[in-house]
């Protein structure tokens, strides 16, 4: 299913940024204004949470429908705690909004693709 090629490809793109930004944070790590804990918590725990979307995308792509399920379901919430995070003021530093901002992007076909209804997806 090429499609579903597409969103693994998406979903990895997601794990390389947020394994990256972990890396970004371990450098930075004595520089609070740049990652304070906010970062820290929020940083890994999207690192995570991006190895178990990787998992669920390449199991659901071998046609394991629960797998379906659970990747539609933690992409929305991801895309939507995502939001949320941007739209906060103050609370995480622009460079880390950015980061979630380029996240979002890469989440963001994967949730539409998968909240399609059946007669659409192709």
């Amino acid at each position: 299913m090429v499609e579903m090629r597409n969103m693994v490809w998406l979903v990895r793109g997601y794990v390389v940024v947020s394994v990256l930004t972990l890396v970004t944070m371990v450098v930075f790590r004595n520089d609070a204004a740049m990652v304070p804990d906010s970062v820290w918590v929020r940083g890994t725990l999207v690192a995570v949470a991006s190895l178990v979307t990787w998992l669920f995308a390449a199991r659901a792509a071998r046609g394991e429908r629960k797998m379906l399920l659970r990747l539609r379901i933690v992409t929305s919430i991801m895309l939507v705690a995502i939001v949320v995070i941007i739209a906060l003021p103050g609370l995480f530093p622009l460079w880390f909004k950015l980061e979630q901002g380029v996240c979002g992007l890469l989440l963001l076909p994967v949730v539409v693709q998968l909240n399609r209804r059946p007669a659409d997806r192709r």
